[in-house]
């Protein structure tokens, strides 16, 4: 028997990696490491001993995060962790086979281990001094996230006056809002009333009111309810994502809006899966 946190099918987003972010922090800080495994090591920017020397004889104090990017923090390191399209942790006995897709095992100090497991080997790991946390270009690069003081729509207009491209792809952007993904993109868009399809630059001040407030609200109740592509396979982890109960349009294509009772639509914008309602989103 082994915790598994997993995220399905889709590439895993803020209240994803935030729900995951907060069931580690219960379960792995302060003990001590004392093995690390590289089974794959081109998921690391660092060089394998050199990732191996700061992790073996340290401990996690906490984990942060920053958009999708986990950040587990050391003594005076930090180790960056984005889960990509299907990154998942498990926390394994040590003595547990290794199966086929685990490629970064760091064992504990208790007999237990963090293993990262991912199918597409897209994951990526890197290690940095805690001084270079806000300069290291992954997260430098970062736009403000929903919850940000700094996400006003002063600044959303700014961004969005020079874009011809549809509004969708620039709210999938890092570098404009930082850890909305597809799902929440698609709901957030339909709790704002604006067609996906809408050129970016001509959305005006009030609609980016609509935009920054519908996300904050969407992603408070999803982290509340554990995201949308988490599951446990036992209930000791305590991590069950609930907000697929609540989606109003991504994945419901076909189906009636709640709203005007339009049938929900399915198109793809920039290769992504986009769904809408054509009546309330005009």
């Amino acid at each position: 028997m082994y915790d598994k946190i997993y995220l399905g099918d889709n590439m895993p987003e803020l209240a994803e990696v935030e729900t995951v972010r907060r069931t580690l922090n219960n379960r792995i800080l302060h003990k001590k490491i004392v093995g690390v495994k590289v089974l794959y090591n081109k998921m690391l920017d660092n060089e394998e001993e050199y990732f191996k020397k700061i992790l073996i004889n340290n401990e996690f104090i906490d984990i942060l995060r920053v958009g999708k990017w986990l950040i587990f923090e050391l003594k005076e390191h930090y180790l960056l962790s984005h889960l990509r399209m299907e990154g998942k942790y498990f926390i394994k006995n040590s003595l547990d086979e290794i199966s086929k897709h685990e490629h970064i095992i760091i064992s504990f100090d208790d007999n237990t281990d963090l293993r990262y497991h991912d199918t597409r080997k897209f994951g990526r790991m890197k290690i940095i001094e805690k001084k270079d946390l806000y300069e290291t270009p992954e997260i430098k690069k970062q736009g403000y996230e929903p919850f940000s003081k700094e996400l006003t729509p002063s600044y959303l207009l700014d961004k969005f006056k020079n874009k011809k491209n549809p509004i969708k792809t620039c709210l999938l952007d890092q570098e404009i809002i930082s850890g909305l993904g597809n799902i929440y993109v698609d709901e957030v868009l339909y709790l704002s009333k604006i067609n996906p399809l809408r050129k970016t630059s001509s959305i005006n001040k009030k609609e980016c009111e609509r935009i920054i407030n519908g996300a904050k609200i969407i992603l408070e109740k999803a982290i509340e309810e554990g995201g949308t592509t988490i599951k446990s396979y036992t209930s000791s982890l305590g991590v069950i994502g609930n907000y697929q109960k609540y989606l109003k349009v991504h994945k419901r294509e076909g189906e009636k809006c709640y709203n005007c009772g339009e049938i929900i639509k399915r198109i793809k914008i920039g290769g992504r899966s986009t769904y809408y309602c054509e009546k309330c989103q005009k």
